[in-house]
């Protein structure tokens, strides 16, 4: 199995600080900051980068068990959302919140739903954070 590279670069002190990172691939890159990532400045962070890697790894992991099941499905949209809050003198990631809409033809919703529980347990960036981050689920049928 391939391993993916990233990499990161910070330069000055923490809140008048900027960093860029790239990929290896060249598909994914940006700038970030102390205000992208604790305030409000637009621009990209960390957090940002892991939400989007878990709603893309959910999708991927949910559309493998629904087939595995015999409904494949016509879509899934994940929405993903990290926070990070100021734990005792630091910072951590304290929740991940995923929000999936699926259209699955011919899918009781219960099953929808045990294989859905299966996939935030079971996808490879959730594994990841098991026992690390608590990830919250709100997945329905569209």
């Amino acid at each position: 199995m391939p391993t993916r590279n990233a990499s990161a670069v910070w330069e000055g002190g923490l809140q008048k600080g900027k960093g860029s990172f790239s990929s290896a691939s060249g598909k994914i890159g940006g700038t970030y900051s102390f205000g992208t990532r604790f305030g409000e400045e637009p621009g990209t962070n960390p957090e940002e980068l892991l939400a989007a890697a878990e709603a893309a790894c959910f999708s991927m992991a949910l559309s493998v068990g629904l087939e595995q099941a015999g409904s494949p499905p016509t879509k899934i949209e994940t929405k993903a959302a990290c926070t990070i809050d100021k734990v005792a003198d630091g910072f951590a990631v304290t929740k991940m919140k995923l929000v999936v809409r699926a259209t699955v033809p011919g899918i009781a919703s219960d099953a929808f739903q045990k294989i859905a529980q299966a996939t935030k347990d079971g996808c490879p960036i959730s594994k990841v954070m098991k026992g690390n981050v608590p990830i919250e689920l709100d997945a329905a049928l569209a």
